[in-house]
């Protein structure tokens, strides 16, 4: 059964994040791994409750939640979150079976 990532990002320096190459790795092992980008887009608007305006939302499905985590755990996604440190507050849900 599918599984969805939830990533919001509240990112401090965008150019400094756009250029860490963090997003082009995760990409790579993403797809490695089974996954889908569903949505990847900046500006987020809180309607409700605490949030973070302007945040970047990431959703990715997966054919289940043992390949997210699969994903998620694995040490070449450890090493590419490196890539993204003191960059963005980031925050990561998993929805599904």
């Amino acid at each position: 059964m599918a599984a969805w990532l939830v990533v919001t990002a509240k990112i401090k320096d965008r150019e400094a994040f756009m250029a860490c190459g963090y997003s082009q790795r995760a990409a790579e092992i993403l797809e490695q791994h089974g996954g889908r980008y569903v949505i990847r887009a900046p500006g987020a608007q809180v309607l409700e409750g605490q949030g973070a305006d302007g945040a970047s939302v990431v959703v990715s499905e997966w054919p289940s939640r043992e390949a997210a985590l699969g994903f998620y755990n694995s040490p070449e996604y450890a090493e590419a979150k490196r890539l993204r440190e003191g960059l963005a507050e980031i925050d990561v849900t998993l929805v599904g079976a």
